[in-house]
């Protein structure tokens, strides 16, 4: 049984803006509804979209104060009057927090909907789980809602050895998908241990025709998650009927040939984990707890920091180049 007190410490904002808008400081535990759940935090992990949420340029309801934060892993404290699937001690992830209304997750207490709420499969640690939650997800509904990901397809992931493109490339390989990876010398091994079929280095001087040599039947899905949207460049190494999933960035605005689309069945496809819906995520998680219960699915962690210091989270996950870690940047309450 946990002593939960009426105050906590968590990192808020107060208006959208940049780093400096984040604050640390005491706010009230949050009030449950009858259909929430109160998760006592142990792991917390920041990604992209927190950054955009954060200063304003995704848009989406915030309730000032606004707590921050989309992933967490915790242990069940209380639970709503009209919750009978959790009880407390449960210990339980979530990776839809700080969007649509919803306050985030970096705090040490979190009002959690039970309908987005999952169970942590035994033997996992709580840090090794929240690396990989939103990549996860994000993967999951590439791949199979968007991407039609099949046995023996062939997959490019650009980017593959970054928080998503890593994770899209073990869910491919779960799938059986035969994957090509593009990312840096660095990444090259991890790629490989990862599952990737191939990895070619994202600077080589002809990089179209290296996937082209590793993939003579085409290309399936090609994953731009690199942000690169070389649509024209990318068509000669796909097969007919193929898919492109975009992870762009807000402001991209790419050439697309159009005539080359239709006539070849080539779809052009983007989405936002933040629009899934309940049941997309309850798939996700399936499939998420499956692999993590399995020891399939993994992350690097590249920063670990106290939930003192999420301004200084927020910055790294927007730095370029060697300032930023190589891995996910977690953070503890």
């Amino acid at each position: 049984m946990y002593e939960i007190p009426s105050v906590m410490r968590a990192a808020y904002i107060t208006a959208h803006g940049p780093v400096d808008a984040i604050e640390f400081g005491e706010l009230p535990v949050p009030v449950l509804g009858p259909t929430d759940v109160l998760v006592r935090a142990e792991a917390l992990a920041v990604n992209h979209v927190d950054t955009f949420v954060r200063s304003g340029a995704y848009q989406t309801h915030t309730p000032f104060p606004f707590v921050i934060g989309r992933d967490l892993v915790g242990t069940v404290a209380a639970v709503g009057l009209g919750v009978d699937n959790f009880r407390i001690g449960d210990h339980v992830w979530c990776n839809s927090l700080g969007h649509g209304g919803r306050q985030g997750s970096f705090a040490e207490w979190s009002s959690v909907p039970v309908e987005r709420l999952y169970r942590m499969p035994d033997g996992v640690a709580a840090v090794d789980a929240v690396a990989v939650l939103h990549p996860a997800a994000t993967a999951y509904l590439g791949l199979h809602r968007e991407g039609g990901v099949r046995t023996e397809g062939t997959i490019v992931v650009t980017g593959a050895g970054g928080g998503v493109g890593s994770a899209v490339v073990q869910l491919a390989v779960a799938a059986g998908a035969k994957v090509i990876a593009t990312a840096s010398s660095y990444d090259e091994e991890y790629c490989l241990s990862l599952g990737a079929h191939a990895v070619i280095d994202y600077r080589t001087p002809d990089l179209m025709a290296a996937i082209s040599e590793a993939a003579p039947e085409g290309v399936n899905l090609f994953w731009d998650n690199a942000g690169v949207n070389d649509i024209e460049g990318v068509l000669p190494v796909l097969a007919h009927g193929a898919r492109i999933i975009v992870m762009s960035g807000l402001g991209s605005r790419p050439e697309v040939p159009l005539g080359s689309l239709y006539t070849r069945d080539i779809s052009l496809r983007g989405f936002a984990i933040s629009n899934a819906s309940v049941s997309d995520l309850h798939h996700a998680a399936a499939l998420i707890n499956k692999l993590l219960a399995t020891g399939r699915l993994r992350a690097r962690i590249g920063a670990t920091l106290p939930l003192s210091r999420a301004a200084q989270a927020h910055f790294l996950q927007a730095a370029q180049g060697e300032k930023r870690p190589k891995g996910r940047i977690i953070v503890h309450p």
